[in-house]
Order: C-alpha cells, then sequence, then structure tokens
C-alpha cells in the first residue's frame, strides 16, 4: 500500500489537456464511511465526482451537523488507455442531536447526490449495543500515532453461518512507500475479502488521518466462542524527516488491532428451513401488469434485498405454481455490496405470465421465510397478490374461461308447456366443410407436387428409427448447456433441458429411460419441490446438480431391439427345413 503522489505541475498540464480532449460523462456520488455512531462521535462525508471544476455546497448539512477539516485530492486513472481523473471532497460531520438523522441532497456543479441516513445512539444506547452493530475492537487513538488499525464488526454474537460484515480501518498521518494490512481467518469459520479498499480522511484530536477501509465476509462455522484475531499492518514511511521523529529505523512502521470474541448462537428449533439468518429482508414488486391478454405473456419483476446474506446463502426467489397460467422465471440478477459494515445482496428476477384463457388470473404473491437475527424470531416477507383481467387472444386463446361452478346449482325445468326451440349449431357446420375443403386441397396439392417432382421427399427420421437418434442427438442440449441451465436457470428450464436431451415430452418418459437410480431420484425431488411444494428448492437444484455432475446416464436400448430382418445364412448346425 502506497500513498498518493504528489504531481508536478508539468504533468498536471499535461493531464489537463488529455482530460479536455476526451469526452466527460460526470458521474458524482456520496456515502459515509459508516452509517450507525454514538452521540458527539464525528463521522467522514466523502463525495467523488469527474467534474473538473465543480465543489459541494456544505450549507445544507448546518442544520444537523457540524462542519470540519474539509479536504479534497484528486485521482488518475488510466483504463484500456484512456486516461480519467476524479475529484474527491471529503469533510468532518459531527452530529448535532441524536436520532436518525439524513444527509441531506447536495449540488455538485451540475449534479445532485443522493439523501443518505445516518443512525446516531445516545450514549447510553451506544453503550447498550456494544455486543451488535459496529462494535470496535480497537482502542480509540489519541491523535498522536503515526498509523493505528480497528477491527469492527456488525455483530458479536451472531448465528451459525450468518453472515458477519467485518471492517478493517487503517488510519496513517504520514505518506506510506509501502505497507501490508492482513487478517487471518479464525478455526470454525470462513473469511473473505470483499470488493475493493476504499480510502477517506479523518480528523482525530484534530490530526488529520488517511483512511483505507477493507472489507470481510465472516461465515461460523459450529456455535461456541470464535476469537478473530486482530488486523496486522507493517508498512514504511516515505524516508527523512518521519525517520528521526519517530524513531524508526529506515522509516518502518506497524500497528495490530485488537482480538475479537464472538459468541457464536446455535440454530433455534424453532428456525423456519431452509435456514436463512438476516438482519432484515424486504421484498417489492418492481414492475406488475395492469391488464393481460390470453396467450401472451406479460411481465411480473420482484426484487429481494437482504441486510447480511451473499447470494450463496439466498434461496432461489420463485412464483407460486399458477393456476391458468404458464410461468416462465428468467436468471436472476445479484448485486452484493457492503452498507453501514453489513454484507446486502439485491436479488432481481423477471417472471413471464402466459395466460391460458381469458377471465380472471390470480397470481400469488411470493413469499420467503427468514430468521430475524436481531429479535431472534421467525419471519415471513411476503408480496400481495395479484389479480389480472385477461382479454380474449386470438386463435385457441379466443374462448372465456368457465365461471366457477356453484357450490349447490340448481337446474331450472322448464314448463311443460313451454315452446321448443331448436338450436342448430350452424357455426360448427360451417367449420367442420371448411375444415374438409381445406384437406382436399392440401391432398391435391401434394399428388401435384408428387406427380411434378417424380417421387416423393425423404421422410425425416424419427426416434427410434434407424439413422434417427443421429439427427436428433444433434439437436440436442450438450452437458455444457445443461450445467448451465443448472447454475442459472430456474427448474421448469431444467425440466425442458432434460426432456429435449432423452427426446421425450415429459419428465416421466425421462426417469423411464434414465438408468442411474440417484438421477432418476433427483428429478423426483425436483417435482417434489416444483409441484408439491415438499423439500427445498435451493437443495433439489444442488442435487441435480451432484446427480449429472458427469451428465445423463441412459439406459441401453439397442440390446433388446429384435432384428429387423432374419439372417441370411442360418447358423451352423441350426435345423432345415
Amino acid at each position: 500500500m502506497s500513498a498518493r503522489p504528489t504531481f508536478p505541475a508539468a504533468l498536471i498540464v499535461v493531464l489537463l489537456l488529455a482530460l479536455f480532449a476526451a469526452p466527460l460523462q460526470a458521474a458524482t456520488r456520496a456515502w459515509l464511511d459508516r452509517d450507525q455512531v454514538a452521540a458527539g462521535t464525528p463521522v467522514t462525508l466523502n463525495i467523488e465526482t469527474d467534474q473538473l471544476t465543480a465543489g459541494p455546497d456544505y450549507a445544507p448539512l448546518r442544520a444537523d451537523f457540524g462542519i470540519s477539516a474539509q479536504r479534497s485530492s484528486r485521482q488518475l486513472q488510466s483504463i484500456n488507455g484512456t486516461m480519467s481523473t476524479s475529484t474527491r471532497f471529503a469533510v468532518v460531520l459531527t452530529p448535532r442531536r441524536s436520532g436518525a438523522l439524513v444527509v441531506p441532497a447536495l449540488r455538485v456543479g451540475g449534479e445532485t447526490t443522493a439523501p443518505i441516513r445516518l443512525t446516531v445512539a445516545d450514549a447510553a444506547g451506544a453503550s447498550a449495543g456494544a455486543g451488535s452493530a459496529d462494535a470496535a475492537a480497537a482502542t480509540p487513538a489519541r491523535g498522536d500515532e503515526p498509523v493505528f488499525v480497528e477491527t469492527r464488526l456488525d455483530d458479536t454474537q451472531p448465528y451459525v453461518q450468518q453472515s458477519v460484515g467485518v471492517v478493517v480501518r487503517l488510519y496513517y498521518a504520514t505518506q506510506l512507500a509501502a505497507g501490508a494490512l492482513e487478517l487471518d481467518a479464525p478455526k470454525g469459520a470462513s473469511l473473505q475479502q470483499i470488493g475493493d479498499d476504499g480510502n477517506s480522511v479523518q480528523t482525530i484530536n484534530g490530526r488529520p488521518y488517511n483512511v483505507a477501509e477493507r472489507r470481510y465476509l465472516l461465515v461460523p462455522e459450529q456455535s461456541g466462542t470464535l476469537v478473530l484475531p486482530g488486523a496486522r499492518f507493517s508498512g514504511r514511511a516515505v524516508g527523512g524527516f518521519f525517520d528521526d521523529y519517530f524513531g524508526r529505523g529506515n522509516g518502518e512502521l506497524s500497528a495490530r488491532s485488537a482480538a475479537t470474541t464472538l459468541q457464536v448462537r446455535a440454530q433455534p428449533d424453532q428456525a423456519p428451513q431452509p435456514w436463512l439468518p438476516l438482519r432484515d429482508l424486504q421484498l417489492r414488486y418492481v414492475a406488475t401488469p395492469q391488464r393481460a391478454v390470453a396467450g401472451e405473456a406479460v411481465q411480473v419483476v420482484v426484487e429481494a434485498t437482504a441486510t447480511g446474506a451473499t447470494r450463496a446463502q439466498f434461496p432461489e426467489l420463485v412464483l407460486p405454481p399458477v393456476s391458468g397460467a404458464q410461468v416462465f422465471p428468467e436468471p436472476a440478477q445479484y448485486d452484493e455490496r457492503f452498507v453501514g459494515g453489513s454484507p446486502q445482496l439485491k436479488m432481481t428476477r423477471r417472471f413471464s405470465l402466459v395466460p391460458n384463457q381469458a377471465g380472471t388470473l390470480h397470481v400469488s404473491g411470493p413469499r420467503v421465510d427468514w430468521w430475524d437475527v436481531r429479535a431472534g424470531a421467525a419471519r415471513r416477507a411476503t408480496l400481495p397478490d395479484l389479480t389480472l383481467d385477461v382479454a380474449p387472444g386470438s386463435g385457441a386463446f379466443a374462448r372465456q374461461a368457465p365461471p366457477n361452478a356453484a357450490p349447490n346449482p340448481v337446474v331450472a325445468t322448464p314448463a311443460p308447456d313451454a315452446p321448443v326451440v331448436e338450436r342448430t349449431p350452424w357455426p360448427w357446420k360451417i367449420a367442420v366443410i371448411v375444415l374438409a375443403l381445406l384437406w382436399l386441397a392440401t391432398l391435391g396439392l401434394a399428388s401435384w407436387l408428387w406427380r411434378r417432382g417424380g417421387r416423393s421427399p425423404a421422410p425425416q427420421p424419427v426416434a427410434g428409427s434407424p439413422g434417427g437418434e443421429a439427427v436428433l442427438a444433434a439437436r440436442r442440449p450438450t452437458l455444457v448447456e445443461l450445467r448451465r441451465v443448472l447454475d442459472q436457470g430456474g427448474l421448469d428450464e431444467v425440466a425442458q433441458c432434460l426432456c429435449a436431451m432423452a427426446g421425450v415430452a415429459d419428465l416421466d418418459a425421462v426417469q423411464a429411460r434414465l438408468a442411474s437410480a440417484s438421477q432418476r431420484e433427483a428429478i423426483a425431488a425436483m417435482q417434489r419441490a416444483r409441484w408439491a411444494g415438499e423439500g427445498d428448492v435451493v437443495q433439489a437444484r444442488q442435487r441435480l446438480r451432484e446427480a449429472f455432475r458427469q451428465g445423463p446416464q441412459w439406459r441401453d436400448t439397442t440390446a433388446a431391439r429384435p432384428p429387423e430382418l432374419p439372417p441370411l445364412y442360418p447358423q451352423a448346425g441350426a435345423s432345415r427345413r
């Protein structure tokens, strides 16, 4: 890790000329170094923009925050040979009151930043919540250290398999020539670095510090006491004045944060399955149709935002079975990030619904069962049901849905003297006559083509006929396509792919052709998860991946096939007639 270099005046002139020659596209964003602090604790607001001459207007902040230590810096990047620059502004904010505050939108040149929420706890609340969000494992700096490290966790009493956000911050008040920041994985848990390092500026006891922030994801694998080692930094400052001032030979620096002890809780007996420990879960409709037409697809887009989860932990987002329509889910889109020191997953999935007939279509909203780690209680996130008016389509989709039958229908009996009206089904008769005429015309056309060509076209091979298997095999999905569908597609796509590989119409025929018992059982588990609501969709998908890892194992149907012609020569010793 090295400090940001200082550019000479000549290089700055060249850089500005290159920037003015290239097209500019403004992009401005703002973020806080944390989203929850104690009363009186300062936070740093960072604003980054690629507008060269624009600066933020801090006036809207003065209502709820004290402002100090305003700084700015410029960064240079070269991506694929294209030079780009951005300016980063940093300002230290001190909350004037506790509660839920909002950093208002700020004007930067021709753009506006988005509002940011900040939770400010009072002194009592901060001490009581030491074991939960933003729990620190470092001694506060006095402002006289040249470098120090702190480790913060979003939860020190997590559950088994709960995602714990770990943020390691390196504070340095000197220019660094080199350095390494390390954090070892504890025994009984997995640790993974997430995203790129962030940089900001903070003022502590009147002294400005550069802050390098690194984020990790910690997942405990067993209950009990878990000790996370302290983060270590070793590096070297720029030589010269700092060597003598800090009394370090060759400008060497080192720092270490304190170890953190976590008490990992076991999975509760009453927890819903599959086990999904989260800090929060919100579902919403991104797009819903207002009306539909029979035979035509409409789109339903659902978004799930889970705080404290990763893509690997979150189950597949599905719609319950819809009576009267076909549902075709598309692969989900994922966005993983850190928000306020905790991992956050945003999943978006699009469903295509094709109504079978006109009438009223009821679509049940999706639901996800999860465990609230803050309250220690089971939760269910749901969305309201949708009701669509389906208009008649064309062709086979032009008929109206039959009305729902009454529980005890009363059959009206006509009076004895009522006149009998004979209803002649003229539309049906006309349709039959038209179809007969079309059939005769087709026969005549085929006969004319046969006489003109001298021979009929060669018949296409079918499954089970000589040469038919080779033709069908050329059009069937490959093992690579099957693996892709198992990883990214919905269960309906998996079923369609298996049917296409077997050359059959349904999964019952696929099971009949499979020689592997484990593959047949995996398909049965998938069917139970799709239609009967029994079992876990994620577990069913994993079972399919394991069973079909090497591809389907088909039965050998050629051995049982009888010879099509008798042998030309009888076998030796056979009796002659």
